[in-house]
């Protein structure tokens, strides 16, 4: 008798465990999409939502368990406390880990190409390849080339000041940014959108703490196949760019034909044809 109370309970808490991880709370949505023993999970840039990936991930959903992430505060989803790059780092590799998504495809896009290439660093068994369009492991070295990362940054200049804007002045600040960073009209005002549809808490938090990121170290780590999608424009950049990823050995770096930081958007048929090369 004892043996079979044993053994009950061993199964209640295994299926405890499995409740656990479904239950888990995240700092991001995911949207989980087609089917296939392979997964590719989608990561996207700073305020975006899942919907960036929208046309590019209807050409994998077939073939691939697609998981698009659309992060904590961005694009109206419900902002979450602990609003750091690391701790978001640190929770998509839990969800991995927890749901047994086996060796995935990470795709991250800007900010969530920066993170792509963090979690390959710190989890290297975790993940199967990567891709990162149009990041780098410090934008802020890029700018500044004697930038060193700060160990206790004070973020609350910057969020009081994002957060005592009004929303028509935040509006106006999206509106003058983002035609640097996309060309194709028709997607101005949807970019646009995420980004006054975001907390601005979170906003300005993850701003800061994202600017203080420096990987040009941590990425000597990376073994995973690594494809590196740069806007048009960085071509002009190329020693400062390639210094940057100096240290990761498996980079593969391509350089798009036109457009702007919003490679999917700019240059489609480009960008889908590097990844086919690469994924499949």
């Amino acid at each position: 008798m004892k043996k079979y109370i044993l053994i009950a309970a061993l199964m209640f808490s295994v299926l405890c465990m499995n409740v656990a991880a479904q239950t888990k709370s995240y700092p991001f949505e995911v949207l989980k999409t087609g089917k296939g023993k392979q997964a590719i999970l989608f990561i996207p840039g700073f305020a975006s939502s899942a919907d960036v990936w929208n046309e590019i991930k209807a050409n994998f959903e077939k073939d691939f368990t697609c998981y698009a992430l659309t992060m904590a505060g961005f694009a109206g989803v419900k902002p979450q406390p602990n609003v750091t790059f690391e701790h978001w780092e640190t929770e998509i590799a839990n969800y991995v880990k927890n749901n047994k998504i086996e060796k995935p495809i990470l795709i991250g896009h800007s900010m969530g190409g920066v993170l792509a290439l963090a979690i390959a660093a710190d989890y290297p068994e975790l993940i199967g390849k990567i891709v990162v369009v149009d990041a780098l492991p410090s934008l802020s070295a890029l700018m500044n080339p004697s930038f060193q990362s700060k160990e206790n940054n004070d973020c609350s200049p910057m969020v009081n000041q994002i957060t005592a804007m009004t929303d028509s002045q935040f509006y106006d600040m999206q509106k003058m940014s983002i035609p640097r960073l996309v060309e194709n009209a028709s997607k101005k005002d949807l970019i646009i959108e995420w980004s006054v549809k975001s907390d601005r808490k979170t906003f300005a938090e993850m701003y800061c703490d994202f600017s203080n990121t420096d990987l040009r170290e941590k990425i000597a780590t990376i073994k995973c196949p690594t494809l590196i999608l740069l806007e048009a424009y960085f071509v002009n950049l190329k020693p400062a760019i390639e210094a940057q990823y100096k240290n990761l050995k498996t980079a593969n770096l391509q350089y798009a034909n036109k457009g702007l930081h919003f490679i999917m958007y700019d240059d489609p048929t480009w960008y889908l044809e590097q990844l086919n090369n690469f994924i499949k």
